[in-house]
């Protein structure tokens, strides 16, 4: 796929880096004035709009990867930004992850907030521009500037909304500007996306060069989710940061709860979801994928669940970037996500993203229901061993033994985990019958902890993110992988957003509530909620509360959207990091060659959270500079 050419403007960027983050125009002003004088150029600049997205594909760049509880980086990483993060070491003297400033894995939000606004002020000037191109550009880029602002938002609560440049004559006065009370914020957001969703195409026509660019479904979706986290309890009537209050004595965070949201954040579901389908958009079903080898139901529905992320492009990826590629090398998150096939002396592969227990047992078992609450699995003793039988064999090697825990769960979990003895197809053996590959994790075995850098902590890798094309050559020296955009909204997102809303709505819940969250617990295998806690739950009434569906619906979330960031913002947004963030994280003992001894659970971690840790510190530097920022609580 041809990728749109981008340039950046070395002059202008480097009178960026000169200032702190306020929207102030470079003095270079010629460098500008030639960026409008036609329309390659300008093209150009709109091409620099974009660059400011961050690279979702890496753990460098995306704090949602490994700077939560999701997947976890052995200790020789601890300071690299996400696990430091997932250590509770973050700083205000230099943020990990800033993308206020620019620093530390993050871009200057603020600086591509500039250059937007100079695009949407310039581009009339452009001579050989069409009509139709002018008005399809200003409303990409009022997205983007609409984006860049949520991303902030997210990260930081109040923040101060850019709406226009500051020219460089500007007095000094002008440039120590406050921060905007949230509700402001976001209602500027949703009403940039209101103005871009008029004039953005239905679809992306030029797919040869043109995937990625925004159209109306992704703006529809971005509004969904812009609503939906107003709505949530951290931003709405949330007693914690009430007391944040900035210089002038402006109260930043609104102190009463608005339920009213929650309707304005389904009518914003319903809405991203008709257009999505209206442009061909829909859930990736089994008979999506395509495959010249006769599989098995079984085999076959695993690895369309698989693909339901990492083929590229599908018909469920609502938006995806060129620039966040999930490719190869030993950093990238295939590598860091695959166990080792071979017995080598050489490691073509890390191995090191682990996923913990707590996040391998939310996933439901084969009746659909968590297996804490499942009448029929043997729950409390699920760490014992068990032998798989010829029933088990599409996922657990015939005559093995592992954990109870890993029998008898729902078809995510073998499509999303991969652990001890369980099966691994393709890699050059497609007979799904007798010849698939099988996963030993034990020591001495392939994929048991290489080295203390290249180690596992848990024993369980998140087989979702590699693609099902991706494989090992021959002799196992080499890594080939099949790349693919990170998918940033996918349509089941969206149903499940709708659910949420919805729910939140009504004094209890709807037969449409049951229908959007039953669409996606269809396309995995499963029977609707309502069937599933009848027949096999300890608490077979509580789908029919708003409380109790609450629960089902987070959990969907947490087990569907796995791997994909939607876990970090959303316990966030539930106000639920207290809770799932102060909780050791553990697996299996990961060194041991004995059976007992391998089977026998470990804590490798006991994570803290604090109430200020919902919002990154905004950098001490930029306090200093600017004494009506009032710093975020606690920090």
């Amino acid at each position: 796929m041809k990728r749109i050419k981008i340039l950046l403007f070395i002059l202008m960027t480097g009178a960026i880096s000169s200032c702190d983050y306020l929207d102030v125009v470079p003095d270079n002003i010629a460098t500008i004035d030639n960026a409008f004088t036609n329309r390659y150029n300008a093209e150009k600049y709109l091409a620099t709009c974009y660059s400011f997205l961050p690279n979702f594909a890496s753990y460098n760049s995306n704090p949602t990867i490994v700077g939560g509880d999701e997947l976890w980086l052995p200790d020789h990483q601890r300071e690299l930004n996400g696990p430091a993060m997932a250590r509770h070491n973050q700083t205000v003297t230099s943020p990990r992850f800033d993308y206020w400033v620019g620093a530390n894995g993050g871009k200057n939000l603020y600086a591509g907030i500039r250059v937007c606004n100079i695009l949407l002020e310039r581009i009339d000037e452009v001579p050989d521009l069409t009509e139709d191109e002018s008005v399809r550009w200003k409303a990409e880029v009022k997205f983007l500037k609409a984006y860049y602002h949520f991303y902030l938002i997210r990260m930081y609560g109040p923040i101060h909304i850019s709406d226009e440049s500051i020219a460089v004559s500007a007095s000094t006065a002008s440039t120590k500007v406050y921060r905007d009370p949230v509700e402001d914020c976001f209602n500027y957001v949703l009403s940039l996306l209101d103005e871009a969703i008029l004039d953005l195409p239905d679809n992306i026509d030029k797919q040869k060069t043109e995937l990625g660019r925004i159209s109306k479904p992704i703006a529809a979706a971005i509004k969904a989710r812009v609503a939906i986290t107003y709505a949530s309890p951290l931003f709405n009537g949330n007693p914690d940061f009430t007391g944040l209050v900035d210089q002038a004595g402006t109260p930043l965070f609104p102190s009463e709860y608005d339920d009213t949201r929650w309707q304005f954040a389904a009518d914003a579901c319903k809405e991203a979801i008709d257009f999505a389908e209206q442009a061909g958009f829909s859930l990736y079903q089994v008979d999506n994928f395509i495959t010249p080898y006769a599989l098995s139901d079984t085999t076959k529905m695993k690895m369309a669940l698989r693909s339901r992320f990492t083929e590229r492009w599908n018909n469920e990826v609502i938006w995806a970037t060129a620039t966040s590629i999930v490719g190869g090398g030993r950093g990238g998150l295939q590598s860091g996500s695959q166990p080792r096939l071979f017995a080598l002396n050489e490691n073509p592969v890390t191995s090191n993203f682990a996923v913990p227990f707590k996040v391998a047992e939310q996933y439901y078992s084969n009746n659909g229901v968590p297996i804490n609450e499942d009448k029929i699995f043997n729950y409390s003793d699920r760490y014992k061993l068990k032998i798989s039988q010829y029933k088990d064999r599409k996922f657990i090697k015939q005559g093995e033994e592992t954990a109870i825990v890993n029998f008898d769960r729902e078809f995510r979990y073998y499509a999303d985990l991969a652990f001890d003895r369980s099966v691994w197809f393709g890699n050059g053996v497609y007979d799904d019958e007798s010849k698939a590959w099988w996963i030993k994790c034990r020591k001495g075995e392939p994929a048991a902890v290489y080295d203390a850098n290249d180690r596992n902590e848990s024993g369980y890798f998140p087989r979702k993110l590699i693609n099902v094309e991706t494989e090992f050559n021959a002799d196992g020296t080499q890594y080939h992988t099949e790349n693919y955009p990170f998918p940033i909204v996918r349509l089941s997102d969206l149903y499940l957003y709708y659910a949420e809303a919805l729910n939140e709505v009504n004094e209890a819940p709807t037969t449409e509530v049951y229908n959007a969250i039953d669409q996606v617990r269809e396309r995995a295998g499963l029977n609707g909620v309502v069937e599933s806690w009848a027949n096999f739950s300890k608490y077979p009434n509580k789908p029919l509360s708003k409380e109790g569906m609450r629960e089902i619906i987070q959990q969907e979330r947490l087990i569907e959207l796995s791997f994909e960031g939607g876990r970090f913002w959303d316990l966030r947004r539930w106000k639920l990091c207290y809770e799932y963030l102060n909780q050791p994280l553990q697996g299996w003992s990961v060194g041991e060659k004995e059976i007992q001894a391998y089977y026998q659970v470990n804590t490798y971690f006991v994570q803290e959270f604090t109430v200020r840790d919902y919002f990154w510190p905004i950098r001490e530097e930029q306090i200093i500079l600017n004494p009506n920022l009032e710093q975020n609580t606690g920090w």
